[in-house]
């Protein structure tokens, strides 16, 4: 592992000598005009309630560098004697357009007042933009026609914060949270309710919209999706959500939204004691950089085995015991790449195939032992290339998961990142890397692609950037929010050789609010 480093950072937006303050960026990248949107809340104070407008700075991104325009108020995102929060945007690929979504809250009404009420004040609002932010379209409040007698039953709401995202079915989806009043009248209390999260979600292209239900058991607030593919060829929609637990919740979804599984508790994901804002982006597994042995580099926690280095460079799934084999296309070259096991003699070969115009060329490979081989589920000695591209057909390149967040039990202080490349095993996560020491809170990640060139190991591959949006300071996380990038390289270097000690949550703080009477 190359030595730890902290990434360079911009300063995007900063509290200003008359108190005003800037609160929960939201990130958003549009590859096909290589422009990065940073919206956050402009605030009189740090306080909720002090929220006022949405703010934006639009960024032009030139690969190794973003150069910024000035900042300016958005003020089509408003409802007149409400106060825009929680920023979500959402690019939708097929037709150009970018939604913003807001929650308008009326006056200065706090979010504590509604839950303990029960009387929601808060609106489903959205603007939206076709010259990548430049000019926006007047508000769409959506409250009436979209949650419409829902609203009976949720004290309050809120989006996000952060960014949606798009299925490839082009369908579009805005995470969302709400406090579900389970009694309005319970053990002389006025209003007891449990937080859950949810979705909102459109199949045509804005045109109306609808939510899910709510993840049915743990309590789940602030959250943010990634649309998982599998290795083979399903996909699972992944939900990470803040909750008051001690530690992350996540919960996946079949059916790209509508219904969730029961959530879990993630507890290599630590939560601040009241929890705090986190985000996720997914990305193609990078199959050509896990080629090699120093793939148990990312996992060096776990034995330094055949298994290990399988799994890490998808080539088998030691624990369902068969075979695996992946393909990914190479748009540049049209080429077909395909990892298998070839067993020869006592000895077992991992070998990297590239196909390019009925051409097989063996590019690399590394030996692990006959016995590794057979807990792989391998029965043969010898699996022919033909059933292997046939096979290769059902699977697909998987889908790996960032995560960033605080990294401390106690407070909101050292933004870290942490690395998932199987995200449905709660277990899988690996990190930190910490990228600010000091105060730091909410943050928003986006993930961009360059399509070729060379970063250290990478060679001619891909290289994945990443870009995190974040709040943070010296002496209050809510000082400055601040920009940086850093690629997928640099964050497995840095991650940690060792796991993480987590500390135990009280049992106490995982029951529910109240007993619906």
């Amino acid at each position: 592992m190359g030595s730890r480093h902290v990434p360079a950072r911009t300063v995007l937006f900063e509290r200003e000598k008359n108190g005003v303050t800037y609160r929960v960026p939201a990130l958003l990248y549009i590859p096909r005009w290589s422009t990065l949107l940073a919206f956050a809340e402009e605030r009189l104070s740090a306080d909720d309630a002090h929220a006022n407008l949405l703010v934006l700075r639009r960024g032009t991104f030139y690969r190794n560098y973003v150069e910024w325009e000035d900042m300016c108020a958005l003020e089509k995102a408003h409802l007149p004697g409400h106060r825009s929060m929680n920023p979500c945007p959402i690019y939708n690929d097929f037709t150009g357009q970018i939604f913003l979504f807001f929650i308008a809250v009326l006056g200065r009404a706090s979010e504590s007042y509604q839950i303990i009420t029960g009387r929601n004040l808060a609106r489903l609002c959205y603007v939206t933009s076709s010259d990548q932010g430049r000019s926006w379209s007047d508000v769409t409040d959506l409250t009436c026609k979209v949650i419409g007698e829902s609203l009976k039953e949720w004290a309050t709401f809120a989006l996000g914060p952060g960014h949606g995202i798009q299925l490839k079915s082009g369908r579009l989806l805005v995470p969302a949270y709400t406090y579900h009043i389970n009694c309005r009248d319970c053990f002389g209390k006025l209003c007891r309710t449990t937080p859950r999260a949810f979705t909102f979600r459109s199949d045509d292209h804005g045109k109306t919209w609808t939510f899910g239900e709510l993840i049915p058991n743990l309590q789940t607030l602030e959250c943010q999706l990634v649309s998982v593919d599998e290795e083979d060829g399903r996909n699972t929609l992944y939900c990470n959500a803040r909750s008051s637990l001690g530690f992350r919740v996540q919960a996946l979804s079949s059916d790209d939204g509508i219904v969730f599984q029961p959530g879990q508790l993630v507890e290599k994901l630590v939560e601040t004691p009241s929890g705090c804002h986190g985000s996720v982006i997914g990305f193609p597994a990078p199959l050509k950089f896990f080629s090699s042995l120093n793939a148990n580099n990312l996992l060096s926690d776990q034995p330094k085995n055949a298994i290990t280095i399988a799994k890490m460079i998808n080539v088998g799934n030691w624990e369902r015991k068969r075979v695996r084999v992946y393909q990914q296309l190479n748009k540049a070259g049209n080429r077909l790449q395909q990892y298998h096991l070839n067993c020869e003699s006592n000895l077992c070969k991992v070998i990297h195939y590239k196909e390019s115009r009925g051409k097989e060329v063996c590019m690399d490979s590394h030996h692990v032992s006959a016995e590794s081989s057979s807990l792989l589920g391998l029965t043969e000695c010898h699996v022919q290339q033909e059933t292997l591209y046939r096979i290769s057909q059902r699977f697909q390149t998987p889908t790996w998961v960032l995560y960033s967040h605080p990294t401390s039990a106690q407070s909101r202080v050292n933004l870290g990142v942490y690395l998932s490349p199987y995200p449905k095993d709660a277990d899988s996560w690996t990190g930190p890397w910490i990228i600010y020491e000091g105060p730091s809170a909410y943050s928003d990640l986006a993930y961009i692609e360059l399509s070729s060139g060379e970063v250290g190991a990478l060679g001619s591959s891909p290289v994945v950037v990443i870009a995190c949006l974040f709040e943070n300071g010296i002496t209050s996380p809510y000082e400055q929010i601040s920009f940086s990038m850093f690629t997928l390289y640099e964050v497995i270097q840095n991650l940690p050789p060792k796991p993480i000690f987590r500390q135990s949550v009280n049992k106490n703080r995982m029951k529910g609010n109240c007993m619906t009477s």
